[in-house]
């Protein structure tokens, strides 16, 4: 969820800037346009941007650029209910499980020829396809997610558990020995889960459905009842069983702030499986023991033959609503804010951002740029498993039905349901929603 979701992609901020409306055309006859850029980034990454939108003025006097800042839950509604205004953002971040729709509904314009051409030219060709909807690229892909096994090296050296699990398997046997009772009550899990946040559930647990050799949707048609995808919740129910894992321990939200932040980083879980974005929050939190984090390839399940962690990407839209002049001035800008020209040492400032954060970015020439900082050892394990990421399925009622897939294995987490309950429930609540949706 970043999916988003992210400690600083979905910091919970007031409002910065309001949007504000411009008149005539950047650059013609001395008129100007007031461009806003909504994101949900944190205040270090708000100063960065501003920085960029400084630096672009001064090349292009006549255009202003306005930053808003919100929380990573009203990010979308936001977007969705002032789109249409005067006031309205003309660019926002977006996680391309909303592309489908905003496209529906006139909130992603196309891109000029330039823009396509400069997606074509500096982005990897899957990543360009990814954004191209209705036959016309839709924005600038920023940044790329994807899933691993974290775990605490200091506590596997505690239980005797030399190396990380591959298997599901091995992967139910260290979690049963990391886990610790003080009277019959658990004090430390072995494997901890997310609750509470659409993408935080789904997404690990998809990871271990594809990990399974399972998968969410084929084409549009939902596949909860396949038994290697039941064979995922049943996992869970398993570890939840065994009190390997605790549901207790496992509320968060789009930032990662509660208990399931806070049982990782004091040492009171064992293993998780969580995205790469995460990094700055495990370096701030945990400080000198940060140096306790491995990173691995998510555990293979009976069924599978190959890690196969879940992807998923960010990229800025146009708002296909605002007046053509500042949708011109605003494709003008994220052409300057994605260049090489904006950046330092060949990086754009967007690449520049993203790495601040330990996020990846997808721009070829910021991976380049940044080539010595990918060789860190938490996120060069993430990179080595990009070529085995299975995107997550981009499809009109995307984010409707990843909140029917969350509830049905919380109710798995929370012991409401069983596995195949909670999938045969999944399975048609998904297909109805997909139905609806026209996906």
């Amino acid at each position: 969820m970043r999916i988003t979701g992210v400690i600083s992609l979905g910091a919970a901020l007031a409002l910065t800037l309001t949007a504000c409306g411009g008149s005539g055309d950047a650059g013609k006859d001395g008129g100007k346009q007031t461009i806003s850029f909504l994101t949900h980034w944190g205040p270090e990454q708000v100063t960065a941007l501003k920085a960029a939108a400084s630096a672009f003025e001064k090349k292009n006097p006549g255009v202003t650029v306005e930053v808003r800042a919100v929380p990573f839950a009203n990010l979308l509604s936001t977007l969705r209910t002032q789109g249409a205004s005067p006031g309205g953002p003309t660019i926002a971040g977006i996680y391309d499980l909303w592309l489908p729709e905003l496209v529906r509904d006139g909130l992603a314009a196309p891109a000029p020829a330039a823009a396509a051409a400069d997606l074509k030219a500096n982005w990897p060709a899957n990543l360009a396809e990814g954004v191209t909807k209705q036959g016309a690229a839709r924005g600038y892909p920023n940044e790329v997610d994807l899933y691993a096994l974290n775990y605490n090296k200091k506590l596997f050296a505690e239980a005797g558990v030399a190396a990380p699990p591959k298997t599901w398997d091995e992967l139910v046997a260290t979690a049963a020995k990391l886990t610790r009772r003080d009277g019959g009550k658990v004090t430390q899990q072995g494997f901890g889960v997310i609750t509470s946040w659409p993408a935080g559930v789904v997404h690990p647990w998809l990871s271990l459905v594809g990990s399974n050799g399972g998968a969410l949707l084929d084409g549009s048609t939902p596949k909860l009842d396949d038994p290697k995808v039941v064979a995922a919740a049943e996992l869970y129910a398993r570890l939840v069983k065994e009190g390997s894992t605790q549901s207790s321990m496992s509320s968060a939200n789009a930032n990662t702030t509660g208990p399931y932040l806070d049982n990782f980083v004091n040492g009171r879980t064992g293993m998780i499986i969580m995205a790469n974005w995460w990094q700055s929050a495990l370096k701030e939190a945990m400080g000198a023991k940060y140096g306790d984090v491995g990173v691995a390839p998510i555990p293979v399940g009976p069924g599978g033959t190959a890690s196969a962690p879940v992807s998923y990407s960010w990229l800025t839209v146009v708002n296909g609503k605002a007046p053509a002049a500042r949708q011109d001035a605003a494709w003008k800008f994220l052409a300057f804010l994605n260049g090489p020209d904006s950046g330092r040492n060949g990086s754009s400032a967007m690449g520049d951002i993203l790495m601040s954060m330990g996020i990846l970015p997808s721009r070829t020439g910021d991976l380049t740029a940044h080539q010595g900082d990918l060789s860190d050892p938490f996120i060069a394990a993430y990179v080595a498993e990009l070529p085995n990421a299975k995107p997550f399925p981009s499809v009109l009622g995307g984010e409707a039905m990843s909140q029917a897939v969350q509830k049905h294995v919380e109710n798995v987490v929370f012991g409401k349901e069983t596995a195949q309950e909670a999938m045969a429930a999944a399975q048609k609540e998904v297909a109805d929603v997909l139905t609806k949706a026209g996906a």
